[in-house]
This record gives structure tokens, C-alpha cells and sequence, in this order.
């Protein structure tokens, strides 16, 4: 068995039924001038029981393909999101 990818985000959409859109940031150097900048990617994740919310910030983690886009399924909350 494989080692499957693990990826810690926030969530940023959670409009659908037991899916999520998690945001993963990361810091990359230009080619040529050098300058840090920030890339974003977005991930559809399975979310069973619809526990993640907006703005909490999940643990992810790769497997098999579970429809078109979906191939990410939360595997922890690690903090939630402050309600107002």
C-alpha cells in the first residue's frame, strides 16, 4: 500500500452536501527575480457527516476518486472557526 498525500487547508466553501473546498497556500520563489509569492489551491474534499464549516482549518488526505473532481476526504477538524 502507497503512502497517500496529506494536506492541512481551510475551508472556504461548504455550500454542497458532504463536500468541502479546502484552500491550500504555499510560498514559492520567482525563476528570475526572486521574490516569495503566495499560490493558492483548491481542493474538493468529502466531508461525511458535514462537520467542517467555512473557515475552519481541516487536515486532508488523498483517495480514490469518489466523483469527478473529488479525490480529497477530510480526515480532522483541527481548529473550527470563531462564530460570531
Amino acid at each position: 500500500m502507497s503512502v497517500k498525500a496529506q494536506l492541512t487547508g481551510t475551508v472556504v466553501s461548504d455550500k454542497m452536501e458532504k463536500t468541502v473546498v479546502v484552500a491550500i497556500e504555499r510560498q514559492v520563489r520567482h525563476a528570475v527575480y526572486g521574490k516569495i509569492q503566495r499560490r493558492t489551491s483548491k481542493f474538493v474534499a468529502h466531508n461525511e457527516g458535514n462537520e467542517a464549516k467555512a473557515g475552519d482549518t481541516v487536515n486532508i488526505a488523498e483517495t480514490r476518486p469518489l466523483s469527478r473532481r473529488k479525490r480529497w476526504i477530510v480526515t480532522k477538524v483541527v481548529t473550527k472557526a470563531p462564530t460570531v
